[in-house]
């Protein structure tokens, strides 16, 4: 039997070996120095964690302050300073009347009404000038926009509209343009021509060489006014007259209210003749000579530019000319036919 084994065979029975040899690192000075490190950890730890939410205390009371400032500032003083903040400097804003005035094409009075419209609207518009290049067209088309014209003069007191015509401001676009407070052209413009113009043909004889009878079909007896197949009526061609020479005084009153006493006393001022800019200046029809950026600059005060115009969308243009186009496609090969 080894040692060990006798040793622990002669030992007492009531002998407790964990009271006779009890562990020695509960009262070593080394378990003693470990406790004392942790204990001094968790308070370190503690108040590490008090001084971490002290300071996201301190971090959201003076958010919560701050904002409570910048609410009272704007409310007294900041609302304007935001208000400005961003926008862009005071321009001068161009509406674009080019080409025919009607009511399916790119000029219309719905297009030139709500390009008007926004150019006064926007807050930073100095002034608008309606930049015309305009033989003319409907006077139903030129007179609503000249109304409206009119209506925002009124309306915007404190924004100058002047027109400005390029290379032709005649008939329903000069029409449109004595709305305007002031009209500037080039010297070489062609402006006016104030008066109304209807026209067609006649092919009575020609039907009678061909050999071929018109037959034509009408409740009412002037029902078939002016038609070309048909011999001239006195009457007829008398009331449709008297039709033209209406709305030619109401383009007449219409300019003459535009432009007041500024129009010179000429005969020929309603006659339908076309003058040049400097003709027109002499006439009274415009108010001087001068650009678009001229206007801008010299009068408006401000040389940037900012386009207003309303445009047909480029899918809309297309239709529209492809339609034109098939449309005479079609009549001149002689397909076109009523269903």
């Amino acid at each position: 039997m080894s040692t060990h084994e006798t040793s622990v065979e002669h030992s007492s029975p009531n002998s407790d070996p964990w009271t006779q040899n009890p562990p020695t690192h509960s009262h070593s000075p080394g378990s003693e120095q470990w406790a004392r490190e942790l204990v001094t950890k968790l308070a370190t730890d503690a108040l590490v964690e008090k001084r971490r939410a002290r300071r996201w205390g301190i971090f959201f009371k003076s958010l919560v302050m701050l904002y409570l400032i910048a609410l009272l500032w704007i409310g007294l003083e900041g609302r304007q300073w935001l208000s400005d903040f961003g926008k862009q400097p005071p321009h001068t804003a161009i509406v674009n009347l080019t080409g025919s005035i009607t009511d399916d094409a790119e000029a219309n009075a719905d297009n030139l009404v709500t390009g008007l419209r926004a150019a006064f609207q926007d807050q930073q518009t100095a002034g608008v000038i309606l930049r015309i290049n305009s033989p003319g067209g409907s006077p139903v088309q030129a007179n609503l926009v000249f109304e409206e014209m009119l209506r925002l003069r009124e309306q915007h007191p404190t924004i100058p509209l002047y027109a400005v015509i390029t290379d032709v401001g005649t008939s329903g676009a000069y029409y449109v343009a004595a709305a305007a407070q002031e009209i500037y052209a080039s010297p070489a413009s062609l402006v006016g021509s104030i008066g109304v113009i209807a026209g067609g043909f006649g092919f009575v004889d020609t039907l009678e060489k061909l050999g071929i009878e018109r037959r034509l079909y009408a409740a009412g007896d002037n029902k078939a006014l002016l038609d070309p197949f048909s011999p001239e009526d006195p009457e007829q061609t008398e009331f449709f007259q008297a039709l033209l020479d209406e709305v030619h005084q109401q383009f007449i009153e219409a300019v003459q209210r535009g432009r007041g006493e500024r129009l010179q006393n000429d005969p020929e001022l309603f006659s339908g003749l076309v003058w040049t800019g400097e003709r027109s200046l002499e006439l009274g029809l415009i108010d001087g000579l001068g650009s678009t950026r001229y206007v801008a600059e010299e009068l408006i005060g401000q040389e940037r530019l900012v386009d207003f115009t309303r445009r047909l969308r480029w899918t809309d243009r297309l239709l529209l000319h492809f339609g034109q186009g098939v449309g005479v496609g079609l009549l001149q090969q002689g397909q076109w036919r009523w269903q």
